[in-house]
């Protein structure tokens, strides 16, 4: 899938993100982000509707990882900030503790024949959400359930 550019406001987010509760915290996967960012055919819609939806029962949040796969639709981080802002995403950090679990869960990729010499974004959002207790919005759930059971998963084939 080719991401393109967003060079403007994210007017396409506005009012997808209005959280007022205290629930516990979301996060986003950035494919969802990316889904609505680039108004992707098969999934901006769906990404869309529960970016809405979630974010009336829940904050919502990235971390760095996620931070920078999102970047790659933004040619200035003055954009990538605002819209951010836009979608009133909490900024986390990532524990060490979910640092170290995401190296283990590569470890177990690898065994089970993963070819990926890297380790994979998703581990480090996997496992920082396994050590936090959060939640996470995907539309590809699949990993997470197979790599980190504990977490709750949000996506296409489980929406709520």
């Amino acid at each position: 899938m080719a991401y393109r550019r967003v060079d403007g406001p994210a007017s396409r987010l506005r009012g997808i993100a209005d959280s007022a509760s205290g629930d516990p915290v979301l996060l986003v996967d950035s494919n969802v982000i990316l889904d609505v960012l680039c108004d992707d055919p098969t999934w901006a819609h769906w990404s869309r509707e529960q970016l809405r939806v979630q974010s009336l029962v829940h904050p919502l949040a990235i971390n760095a990882v996620i931070y920078s796969e999102i970047s790659i639709a933004f040619d200035s981080v003055s954009k990538l900030e605002r819209t951010i802002d836009d979608l009133g995403l909490r900024m986390l950090e990532i524990p060490r503790p979910a640092l170290f679990l995401a190296g283990k869960a590569f470890v177990q990729y690898r065994r089970r024949g993963g070819i990926k010499q890297s380790i994979l974004a998703d581990f480090f959002v996997g496992a920082h959400a396994a050590v936090v207790d959060l939640a996470v919005l995907t539309r590809d759930g699949q990993r997470y359930r197979s790599y980190f059971p504990t977490v709750e998963v949000i996506s296409p084939d489980r929406a709520n």
